[in-house]
């Protein structure tokens, strides 16, 4: 059981980050996926080593929210903030660790020249939504659209 009273700590997502944050997804969607998080993790630290941001609490990664600013995206060119992924710790919902985490990352992306932050979100994910919303987030003009692949057929 985790400790109530110990310290959240917020700071810059680190490498040996991604077993917790393996574990943390696990607990979230019940899928084991230390592939695709190496993965990512390793993309966002390329691209923006100060961005992505984790909770730790008692030395123990306990949320985490992964994010970059990008510039000459999808016809976008000024600089604009992105968030791709997040978790908390299902012991750790409700602690405000949500804000703080958005906090950190806002700050980051303002200092990078980011006047807007987005993030792409199902909308049958009503968990999602939110807790997106609840962050201030809000409808973008943006739309995004995709099409169907089917499989190539066999000769």
């Amino acid at each position: 059981m985790p400790e109530v009273q110990a310290e959240v700590r917020i700071r810059p997502l680190d490498e040996l980050d991604i077993g917790s944050i393996v574990r943390i997804d696990e607990r979230i969607t019940g899928a084991y996926r230390p592939d695709l998080w190496e993965q990512r993790i390793g993309y966002y630290l390329r691209r923006d080593p100060e961005a992505s941001r984790v909770a730790e609490s008692g030395g123990r990664v306990v949320g985490f929210m992964l994010g970059d600013v990008r510039a000459g995206e999808f016809g976008i060119e000024e600089p604009g903030g992105w968030i791709e992924r997040f978790g908390i710790d299902p012991d750790y919902r409700g602690r405000d660790l949500r804000t703080r985490l958005v906090s950190a990352i806002l700050a980051h992306l303002r200092e990078r020249g980011a006047t807007k932050v987005r993030t792409l979100v199902d909308r049958k994910d009503a968990g999602v939504t939110g807790f997106l919303t609840a962050l201030g987030f809000t409808p973008s003009p943006l739309q995004a659209l995709e099409r169907h692949i089917e499989p190539r057929e066999s000769p």
